[in-house]
């Protein structure tokens, strides 16, 4: 894949230089703010831009701010955020946005070289790829408690790591169940969550993370 990075600190933006290189993959630029990550984009998209939450000038939400303009003016590329903490708010305005090619990791997935590539595969390759701990953060401070209440324990399972991002298949291997148990527990999510009638992939993300409060 061609990828663009940014992020502020020069060790650890060498450090992903060097390794997305060694997979294989071509590093297109790397930069150190936001702005200069839109630049870069302008000049020719790569398949996915890794972006920090928060870098200069402010160090709040630039990144963040960076990111959504990317999709906004290039929805075809894949969006993978890198932040230090669960960002509430962040984190919902991404999942809650779009989830085609789009993922939020938190920087200590990144030590975890195996996940950080596969997420990014999986971005790259137009699906999802929430970190596991932004998922129950998520649905622990949902506001709307009433349909994840009718989930039962196996359910609520099911959907945490539906929400990352994962396929049935991956979801089965994860939880060691059936992919046909796997099945029948995601059409019973869809149907206590009355998403029976939606389409597509906002079933699986999208539109069961819409009942999680901003």
């Amino acid at each position: 894949m061609r990828v663009m990075l940014a992020e502020d600190s020069t060790l650890l933006r060498e450090g992903l230089v060097r390794l997305l290189v060694e997979e294989g993959h071509a590093v297109a630029a790397a930069v150190g703010d936001g702005d200069a990550l839109i630049a870069a984009v302008a000049q020719g998209p790569p398949d996915v831009v890794v972006v920090d939450v928060r870098m200069p000038p402010t160090h709040t939400d630039e990144g963040l701010r960076a990111a959504l303009e990317i999709r906004r003016r290039w929805p075809d590329v894949g969006v993978l955020v890198l932040s230090q903490y669960v960002e509430k708010r962040y984190a919902t305005e991404l999942i809650t946005a779009d989830t085609t090619g789009v993922g939020y990791l938190l920087k200590d997935r990144v030590a975890q070289v195996d996940e950080f590539l596969d997420a990014l595969d999986r971005v790259g390759a137009g699906g999802a790829a929430f970190d596991p701990e932004v998922v129950r953060r998520l649905l622990a401070h949902s506001t709307h408690a009433d349909p994840l209440a009718r989930l039962t324990p196996r359910e609520r399972d099911v959907l945490d790591t539906m929400a990352q991002g994962h396929s049935n298949a991956s979801i089965a291997a994860a939880l060691h169940i059936s992919q046909s148990a796997v099945e029948k527990h995601v059409n019973a999510i869809f149907d206590k969550l009355d998403l029976s009638h939606a389409s597509g992939y906002s079933r699986r993300v999208l539109a069961v993370l819409r009942y999680l409060g901003s």
